[in-house]
């Protein structure tokens, strides 16, 4: 059977992640891996996990177990809640969803925002996680840069061309998955004022906002826009977070922050898409973030920030002339800017076949494929041993490449 002959169009822009594939590396015990942005399981709760799990079955018995509401649990909704108020957002549990992780919010509300052709503001790079998530939704991209004095008109001029509209713009505002860079306050203001002027949503994704190690926080964009509008159903920014940075990946449990017009759209595709997330797993988070969290985050940031720092200093000692990489305030990243005539995808290959180390090439975080002299490196899983190893042998291989 052709199979391609029947798949849906949208099927076509569909695209294996880069990120997912180079995960399969990390099977290989001699591989030095800085591709995949992952925490490191050491640092799991994992028995703070296994007791929250054995208090979920003796409070709630075989209801841990039974269907539940597609919104989510109501006491992980409430202490959200909370979370979000302490951040300069004033929201009740009905402004909140759960997802199974952040992954699938943005699946959601690409499905929930894009006609084909519609235009979507994106960083150039950005998070490749949103790209995939998008694309099925047959999306144009245009290139986000808050920095600069782009008319916000031209946006829509351009989207109108393309024969759609401009729905929304997509941030990773702390320390972004690729480029370890944070938005500031000026840029994130400008942001609201984009939105109101071209009548869209913005999408803030915030899965590595608790992982700050230096300067001090930054509000997010929605509680920039709630001081202005004075509630969170006048806004127009979708805050999305997730615990998989912060507790358990594994558990897959995110959530989305916004106006109740927003939730009650997500609650009816979660209904049709899965019903709701594991019912257990929440639970689950819920004990533990009530009883752990602040200081298992501050035990996270000791560690990562160490690796962070022992990776500059990497840096500086072994990178050739030429190269130069960002200083993150937090995250789990660092970004690469090669010389314009190497290519991190070609770089990759020789790098696995004859140095034993990975990372993920730059041109995957493009909407276009540009970039290509860049690379995206990952501190959180490697002591300081694989650190200075791996970025001698990283230094070695771009010395030969110059």
């Amino acid at each position: 059977m052709q199979w391609d002959q029947i798949f849906a169009k949208r099927a076509s822009r569909m695209k294996a992640s880069e990120i997912r594939e180079l995960l399969k590396l990390l099977d290989q015990p001699d591989i030095i891996s800085f591709a995949g942005g992952i925490p490191d399981p050491a640092l799991f709760p994992a028995q703070a996990v296994a007791e929250a799990t054995a208090t979920a079955f003796a409070e709630r018995g075989t209801t841990a177990l039974q269907y539940s509401v597609s919104e989510g649990d109501a006491r992980l909704r409430a202490w959200i809640a909370g979370q979000m108020a302490e951040l300069g957002v004033p929201c009740g549990i009905e402004n909140i969803i759960i997802t199974s992780g952040s992954q699938q919010a943005l699946d959601y509300l690409g499905k929930l925002l894009l006609s084909p052709g519609d235009t979507a503001l994106v960083g150039w790079p950005t998070y490749l996680g949103a790209l995939g998530a998008f694309n099925a939704y047959e999306p144009r991209y245009d290139k986000l840069d808050p920095d600069t004095n782009r008319d916000f008109n031209d946006y829509a001029t351009a989207a109108q061309e393309a024969g759609g509209r401009v729905k929304f713009a997509y941030m990773s505002v702390d320390f972004a998955n690729p480029t370890g860079r944070t938005m500031d306050r000026a840029a994130r203001e400008r942001m609201i004022d984009m939105a109101d002027e071209l009548d869209m949503a913005l999408i803030e994704d915030a899965a590595y906002q608790s992982l700050r190690y230096d300067g001090e926080p930054i509000p997010p964009i929605l509680a920039l826009e709630i001081a202005r509008k004075g509630s969170i159903d006048a806004a127009r920014t979708i805050y999305c977070g997730s615990f998989s940075k912060t507790l358990a990946p594994g558990l897959r449990v995110g959530w989305v922050c916004a106006a109740k017009p927003v939730i009650s759209q997500l609650v009816l595709m979660k209904q049709a898409a899965d019903l709701h997330s594991s019912t257990l797993n929440q639970i689950v988070i819920d004990r533990v973030a009530r009883d752990i969290f602040d200081d298992h985050v501050a035990k996270l940031r000791a560690t990562y920030s160490a690796r962070r720092d022992r990776m500059l200093a990497a840096l500086e000692h072994h990178m050739p002339e030429g190269v130069s990489w960002t200083r993150p305030d937090g995250g789990m990243f660092i970004w690469l800017t090669l010389p314009e005539h190497m290519d991190g995808a070609d770089l990759l290959a020789r790098a696995v076949r004859d140095y034993r180390v990975a990372f993920v090439p730059g041109g995957a975080f493009y909407a276009d494929g540009s970039g290509r002299n860049h690379l995206r490196l990952s501190f959180s899983l490697a002591d300081d041993a694989t650190i200075d190893t791996g970025i001698a042998r990283l230094g070695e291989l771009l010395r030969g490449a110059g």
